[in-house]
């Protein structure tokens, strides 16, 4: 299947907003979305596989770090008094989770969905009478980075062993979407509904499972439109990307890089994408040992990135670069991501968080660091650092 081709017109007019200098860059692209209210990008950043066969969900929920049993029935003997989800299978919420290292480091994030069934058809309030016909096969389709595909398909492959699971890419016959901005419904119960009005398909929008405020994620069929995405609301990822900026936070392999990343320390529990209670899993025990040990000493934080008179600098900062103490010279973290003069950070919040003017890029002392706290944050999250950093 092919892709959806949108008219040049669209993207002309949205790719003008990302060659707006980065002074005017912040108040332009706040103004555009207050006035434009809700709009959506295709996130080619972003690919999707499935999960097929008998043992998905025994499979994934001893690797996963979140807990995969509310798609099916109980797994085992052991969660054999876990309650079978009242709300039918076709349109259970999805999930965030990651998997991770053995040693509980950061390797790949995902979104994971219950596809609706063929001949499950969904009802004038958005809702699917019934559950997932035993004569079809079990699936679970993944929004995963499509940087990482091929070798994120072969990792799950490797753990596979005698598990009766296929694991392939659908990514050329689905895409992955996220409708954000001003003006969001508080409910999202007008937004649940088919993909194609009058059909069976039944594909929906669902809340973003890490915050509200980032709006509705889904996963549609690439030869459609999803549902409320008129023609003058189509925008580039990289308004995503600021958006997510803005709210400090990371997505996809890159800007939580593999193989070293604490998991904690990029938020994945604050986003909803680690269960304390689930039983084990890959990684589990540095992730329960740092959760109860309740120290967290660096995390993602906003950036935005200055000169020395106070104004916002465009295209000077990259992946990479260090955040320095400027007054006693000590790395403070490093820029993980940038999009012109905005990025993310993964710094020490005892220095962070001061409001000083005394952090700086290495090597490039004339552009300034400013660090902010997002209002998502959890108060218990600030107040575990003062506590520690008394005590230290």
């Amino acid at each position: 299947m092919n892709r959806v081709a949108f008219p040049k017109s669209i993207l002309q007019r949205y790719r003008a907003i990302h060659h707006t200098p980065c002074k005017q860059f912040s108040d332009h692209h706040k103004t555009q979305f207050q006035n434009a209210g809700p709009v959506a990008s295709l996130l080619k950043s972003r690919a999707v596989i499935r999960f097929r066969g008998p043992d998905t969900l025994k499979f994934l929920q001893g690797l996963l770090t979140n807990d995969v049993r509310r798609f099916g029935e109980p797994i085992g003997e052991k969660t054999a008094n876990f309650p079978t989800p009242s709300i039918p299978a076709a349109i259970i919420p999805p999930i965030y989770t990651a998997l991770l290292t053995p040693q509980g480091r950061f390797l790949y994030d995902l979104f994971l969905y219950k596809p609706p069934t063929s001949n499950t058809k969904l009802d004038n309030t958005g809702t699917a009478p019934g559950s997932v016909p035993h004569d079809e096969p079990f699936d679970l389709f993944a929004d995963v980075d499509a940087s990482v595909l091929d070798e994120l398909v072969e990792t799950f492959k490797k753990y596979r062993l005698r598990s009766k699971v296929e694991i392939d890419s659908v990514t050329n016959d689905f895409s992955c979407w996220q409708l954000y901005g001003d003006g969001l419904p508080q409910k999202p119960s007008h937004v649940e509904e088919p993909a194609s009005r009058g059909s069976n398909i039944g594909w929906q929008w669902f809340q973003d499972p890490r915050l509200f405020s980032l709006g509705f994620r889904g996963i549609f069929p690439s030869t459609i439109i999803p549902p409320l995405v008129e023609a003058d609301k189509f925008t580039d990822e990289q308004n995503y990307l600021l958006w997510r900026i803005e709210k400090g936070i990371a997505e996809g392999s890159t800007e939580i890089p593999k193989g070293e990343s604490v998991p904690l320390e990029y938020n994945l529990a604050g986003l909803n994408a680690i269960s304390f209670d689930k039983g084990c899993y890959m990684g589990q025990e540095l992730i329960a040992r740092t959760h109860h040990r309740g120290v967290i000493r660096k995390r993602i934080v906003p950036l935005r990135f200055l000169g020395n008179d106070g104004k916002e600098l465009g295209n000077k900062v990259i992946p990479g670069s260090e955040v320095m103490n400027t007054g006693s010279g000590k790395k403070v973290g490093s820029v993980i991501t940038t999009l012109g003069c905005r990025g993310l950070g993964l710094l020490r919040l005892e220095e962070a968080l001061k409001g000083s003017s005394a952090l700086s890029i290495q090597g490039h002392e004339d552009v300034k660091v400013v660090a902010s706290r997002p209002d998502w944050w959890p108060s218990e999250w600030l107040q575990d650092h003062q506590q520690n950093t008394a005590s230290s």
